[in-house]
């Protein structure tokens, strides 16, 4: 993945991952309103000053959380969710809770449940478990130890809501395991389908491929130049210049009868690895028809586009096909130039009289549209 992309998946992360917490932060001030409505109504047994006290930690905690999740500092750790500390922080808050509860507790007793389904879908299923765990005992120590003391009113009731907290916690510990089993599935079945598809694109490109190249060279082929072409004048902003060549292998029809067609093939072969040795990257060449070739340079100018045709004529001529007595190959070029809002059509007309002049002067040249134009 580049850089870019993942400081993109980076921040829509982080704004997940806030917005996740503001929902935390959300629950806090619903059991805060929860806390003084049985405060308000003599079910809680701490005095109002604790009651605004605690409410004022509450708040602190919260806003030392929303202090690292804005400024970014959990990106820095292991997990950056910091689902566990949250929850572990949470039970804290609930315990004391409850241990301030009278004839409430039974009531607040669902809120258990809740912290544990914040991180059904970011803990893992050992973590979770751990925190099941450590609830159970936050609620059943809370009773055993009033038990202790005798200050529980009633020992029964309390032996009930241990154990339907025991059930509840159980049930959401197997069904966080099937969650999580099945998420696991779905994931490896999207890994198997986004590779399947990988394949399919690839066969895709593979076939195109064949379908845009010329068999015996390996080249484009003419269907594939002009739609190419095509594309790039429209892509063209003002100023920009591509060079456009036409190239005909002369007295190619003379091989042919002379040494038979396996040894034209085998020219127009060694004409491909020539123009491949002497092309840049960008550059792009194809087989326009029988011996004519057509050549697009992106980003040039008459310089470049003069020096590169040269380069590949002065290349061709000195190349010697194996097993072949061939003697003076050379080839002729006719250029031009395509400027934004010029017709492809226009420009290979105006390479085709190039090259029709660089033939009718004695082939084995370079001859320019522009020269034309000049004169």
């Amino acid at each position: 993945m580049s850089t870019v992309s993942q400081r993109v998946t980076d921040k829509l992360l982080q704004k997940l991952l806030i917005k996740r917490f503001l929902l935390a932060a959300s629950t806090y001030v619903l059991v805060l309103l929860l806390t003084w409505v049985v405060t308000l109504s003599d079910y809680f047994r701490a005095p109002i000053a604790t009651v605004v006290a605690t409410t004022l930690l509450v708040v602190a905690s919260q806003a030392v959380l929303a202090l690292v999740f804005f400024k970014g500092w959990n990106q820095r750790l292991r997990d950056p969710s910091l689902t566990e500390l949250q929850i572990l922080l949470a039970l804290v808050w609930q315990t004391w809770l409850m241990a301030n509860l009278d004839g409430a507790r039974g009531t607040f007793l669902v809120v258990y449940p809740l912290l544990l389904l914040f991180g059904l879908f970011h803990l893992s299923r050992r973590v979770f478990v751990r925190c099941a765990v450590l609830v159970f005992f936050s609620f059943a120590g809370l009773n055993l130890y009033e038990g202790y003391q005798m200050k529980l009113a009633e020992p029964g009731l309390a032996a009930v809501q241990v154990c339907v907290l025991f059930v509840v916690l159980v049930w959401l510990c197997l069904y966080a395991s099937y969650v999580q089993a099945s998420r696991q599935r779905m994931r490896q079945r999207r890994y198997a389908l986004q590779a399947h598809q990988d394949t399919l694109r690839g066969m895709m490109r593979q076939l195109e491929d064949l379908v845009a190249t010329d068999e015996l060279t390996g080249l484009y082929n003419r269907r594939h130049f002009l739609s190419l072409a095509g594309r790039e004048l429209l892509a063209m902003t003002e100023g920009s210049v591509h060079g456009l060549a036409l190239i005909d292998l002369d007295h190619f029809k003379r091989i042919n009868d002379m040494h038979g067609h396996a040894a034209g093939d085998q020219v127009l072969q060694v004409f491909a690895q020539v123009a491949a040795a002497c092309l840049r990257d960008g550059d792009v060449l194809a087989r326009y028809g029988g011996e004519e070739f057509v050549l697009l340079l992106p980003d040039s100018n008459t310089e470049r586009l003069q020096v590169c045709c040269e380069r590949l004529r002065l290349a061709f001529a000195a190349a010697e096909p194996q097993g072949l007595a061939l003697h003076e190959l050379s080839l002729s070029v006719g250029m031009t130039l395509l400027l934004e809002g010029d017709d492809l059509d226009d420009a290979l007309h105006r390479a085709d009289q190039a090259l029709y002049r660089a033939k009718r002067n004695g082939r084995n040249q370079c001859a320019a549209a522009w020269e034309m134009a000049d004169a």
